[in-house]
């Protein structure tokens, strides 16, 4: 085994352990194989923080988004990522899981071109990468089949719910991944919240193992409004 794969592992292996997060065997590999062409892609195209440390990408990148898969447990899963980057959180989490049906919504043609290349490379099937803005109807029609949709790109919740309003079939989980400030955010977005029909259904909290950075989770059903 490589010097590098061997970080990588025993990181990703002993982060995902302290948050009680397993992984198969496979899934590691499929996670390792992106993290080896995120780094390759890096150095041509701005994918992430340039200088970031091998043992930074895999906890502020990598267990950072797969803090979510106890979010998207059960069957039939269709999940949303808006302003996907490099794939963060969404492409690391179907890398794990590959039975999520997965969207991606970038605007930047670069970053469609890297994660289709992911995609390819992993082998994985029932990924569909968009280049275009989460308002685009035409590319993206209100009539979708998402169970789940979040974003690490967008700052604020309540313009955050607001732009996917128009995703309202029943039983549509809205995550926002937040840091510590997330209850003045949701203060700021009480309106939005009530005429928009949202309802915050729980929250779930952690710190990354490593950095301790403090991370919230906060789920919103749809199409409440009686």
């Amino acid at each position: 085994m490589s010097e590098s794969k061997t970080i990588f592992t025993q990181k990703l292996e002993k982060g995902l352990a302290i948050l009680e997060i397993s992984l198969s065997g496979e899934a590691v590999e499929r996670l390792f194989v992106y993290f080896t062409e995120l780094r390759k892609w890096s150095r041509k195209v701005n994918l992430i923080a340039k200088g970031a440390t091998d043992e930074e990408i895999v906890e502020n990148h990598f267990i950072d988004s797969l803090t979510l898969l106890p979010l998207l447990e059960g069957g039939d899963v269709h999940l949303l990522d808006v302003g996907s980057g490099a794939g963060f959180p969404g492409l690391v989490l179907k890398a794990a899981r590959p039975e999520v049906r997965l969207t991606l919504v970038e605007p930047r043609l670069k970053r469609i071109s890297f994660l289709k290349h992911v995609a390819r490379t992993l082998k994985l099937e029932g990924v569909e990468a968009l280049a275009c803005r989460v308002e685009d109807e035409r590319l993206l029609p209100s009539d979708q089949d998402f169970t789940h949709v979040t974003s690490r790109a967008v700052s604020e919740v309540g313009p955050f719910l607001e732009m996917v309003s128009r995703f309202s079939n029943p039983g549509l989980q809205v995550i926002c991944m937040k840091g510590p400030k997330w209850q003045q955010e949701l203060e700021r977005a009480e309106t939005i919240v009530r005429e928009n029909g949202y309802v915050q259904s729980k929250t779930l909290s952690c710190r990354l193992p490593f950095s301790g950075a403090e991370r919230n989770m906060l789920v919103f059903l749809t199409n409440t409004r009686l």
